[in-house]
């Protein structure tokens, strides 16, 4: 009982981590967090991960392609 309690906080405690990664990607806290709860944290974490970024600018994404475009012109 009491390992099936502790478990079950652990898993709500890790559930917050991917949230919070996908409010600051420019998604849904809560979504993201029952989604952790029901799936599983570290699938939501990796699907977090994967999707890209909402609060990425258009500047942000140029200069961007502009680093990696000066990266490539220096390695060849």
């Amino acid at each position: 009982m009491f390992f099936g309690i502790l478990g079950a906080v652990l898993w709500i405690i890790l559930a917050f981590w991917p949230a919070i990664v996908a409010r600051k990607k420019g998604y849904s806290f809560i979504l993201f967090f029952l989604l952790s709860i029901v799936i599983s944290w570290l699938i939501t974490l990796i699907i977090v991960l994967v999707l890209k970024n909402r609060n990425e600018t258009a500047e942000d994404r140029a200069a961007s392609q502009a680093a990696d475009k000066v990266l490539e012109a220096e390695e060849n």
